[in-house]
């Protein structure tokens, strides 16, 4: 009896001063979601640390989602609302157990954040500050032209600003950040007609998948001001006003036009002094086959072969390169996971920084747009082209807006010799030729299966390698006898032999007008692939 009255005695306490910090959080609240959101995490780790009963770690728990929403570290993750499920059965189950206290105790925390992120949400829309700064030239920082632009003094580097107007009149900008030591950031724009900078906080919304790293991708969320039609901006800390030295950067996809592609294909990232020449070239040949009008490529290093080769599709209009100088400002990863003992700031070459670049690059230029690596194609069953499958799964799946493809692995392991002809000037090229593997490893059920995806960019938010984390409509799992991604690598499964892989020749149906296109392109380019680069 004395332990259960001691045990709400400290209940009583702790409950009193999560309102009292709480309410002065709410009060002084500037529309700073981020900085908010840090202090009822705070709030919450301090009450778990003071009350050791399993209860309370239980809501701690059921509320961690919220607090990941409100810091803008991530977002309501399908397995995150599977997990709030179970806990508030599990609490309801055992509501019996607990005293009255506790009972009071659990309402009063849930209706409290829930106020607080109700509050959020309308601020962000409709309590923003603006300020404005007169100055008498504000066109004077130097237009910023790199892929990568790092801000003085902070640990933020700038990749693009993108107009926005799906949720408001926003300005998205893309850049990397430090997940815990960027806390505030400020949008100065340059309205069109006005000599006078404009400026808003940023709600900087740290993307979930950072996969434990220090820096991760960031969404620095601007509300532009009313008739302000910006064509730059600035970005720096809120207390930062020499803007003689700040970069200036150019506000993207502000004018919308025509489609000028019906697919374009995103790769990320070109690394290892990339030289796989040949399966690189029958790559682009059958996107070109399959139906796609453009291929945007991050590029951090390849051969001086593979140079050439880009900029052959470059000259043709198919390839548009961009370069990604990662290394030049971080130390980044070729691990996807961040562990004790690595001292790397990104993970796998910040591969979903510019996969989210390329999404908003290409948003109004592209009907879809499809995500994959240098050695994935998807590749349909029932169709010829991405135009046919795409048309039907649509039809069928008109709320759709993500469609997810199987990976499956044709190892390179298992060669198969076609006996095609007209190949004979191929042995000299570098690389692996696509028509010789055409065994496929049996897929594990038991275990992740990494998927690839097409989407409607105009319904896509933020993506992950394998998956979207935020988007309007639904998402649609692709089913195997529609297409699935043919991804030609070293085994998965080594132990295999050739009896238990699965014969799948699908991609043979192109062999003719592939063979024909690789070597027209070989032709072109008449490199002398004997000589070392």
């Amino acid at each position: 009896m004395m332990s259960e009255r001691k045990s709400d005695s400290e209940l009583i306490a702790f409950e009193i001063c999560f309102l009292i910090s709480l309410w002065s959080r709410y009060s002084h609240f500037t529309r700073s979601r981020f900085s908010l959101g840090l202090e009822l995490s705070g709030i919450w780790s301090s009450l778990q640390r003071g009350l050791e009963s399993s209860w309370v770690v239980t809501l701690t728990w059921t509320l961690e989602p919220a607090m990941d929403t409100l810091t803008g570290r991530s977002s309501m993750s399908r397995s995150s609302t599977l997990r709030l499920k179970k806990v508030l059965i599990s609490i309801w189950r055992n509501r019996k157990s607990m005293s009255s206290l506790k009972q009071i105790f659990v309402m009063v925390c849930f209706l409290a954040v829930i106020c607080i992120i109700l509050f959020i949400v309308i601020s962000s829309k409709t309590g923003i500050r603006y300020s404005i700064i007169i100055l008498s030239e504000y066109n004077v920082g130097k237009i910023a032209q790199d892929t990568l632009t790092p801000l003085k003094g902070n640990k933020t580097f700038i990749i693009a600003p993108y107009y926005d107007n799906r949720q408001g009149s926003l300005v998205r900008v893309l850049g990397i950040v430090h997940h815990t030591e960027v806390k505030q950031l400020c949008c100065y724009f340059c309205c069109n007609g006005q000599k006078s900078l404009v400026s808003v906080e940023g709600m900087i919304d740290i993307h979930s998948d950072r996969f434990g790293f220090p820096f991760g991708l960031a969404d620095i969320n601007c509300y532009e001001p009313p008739d302000c039609q910006a064509s730059y901006m600035y970005l720096a800390n809120c207390s930062d006003r020499d803007f003689t030295s700040l970069p200036r950067f150019e506000i993207r996809n502000r004018e919308r036009k025509e489609f000028s592609a019906n697919f374009t294909v995103c790769i990320s990232t070109m690394y290892g002094n990339f030289n796989n020449v040949l399966q690189f070239i029958q790559t682009m040949e059958m996107y070109k086959l399959l139906g796609a009008q453009k291929v945007t490529i991050y590029v951090k290093n390849c051969s001086l072969w593979v140079e050439r080769i880009l900029d052959y599709y470059s000259k043709e209009g198919l390839v548009e390169v961009v370069p990604w100088p990662i290394q030049k400002y971080l130390r980044p990863s070729n691990q996807w996971f961040h562990d004790d003992n690595d001292d790397n700031d990104i993970g796998y070459y910040g591969q979903i920084s510019t996969l989210n670049d390329c999404l908003y690059k290409n948003m109004y230029t592209s009907k879809y747009v499809l995500f994959n690596d240098l050695d994935e194609i998807i590749l349909p069953f029932e169709h010829m082209t991405w135009d046919g499958m795409m048309e039907k799964l649509q039809r069928e799946n008109p709320d759709a807006g993500v469609f997810l493809f199987e990976s499956h692995t044709f190892p390179q392991t298992a060669v198969t010799n076609g006996d095609f002809t007209g190949i004979s000037s191929w042995k000299d090229v570098p690389g692996f030729n696509l028509l010789n593997y055409v065994h496929r490893e049996p897929d594990r059920p038991e275990l992740y299966n990494a998927r690839k995806m097409i989407v409607d960019p105009r319904k896509t938010f933020q993506l992950s390698v394998h998956s979207v984390l935020k988007s309007f409509g639904k998402t649609l799992n692709v089913p195997l006898k529609t297409a699935l991604v043919r991804h030609c690598r070293g085994p998965h499964q080594p132990n295999l032999n050739r009896a238990q892989l699965i014969d799948d020749r699908t991609i043979w149906k192109y062999n003719v007008s592939l063979i024909r296109r690789v070597n027209q392109v070989l032709k072109q380019i008449s490199l002398n692939w004997k000589t070392k680069t």
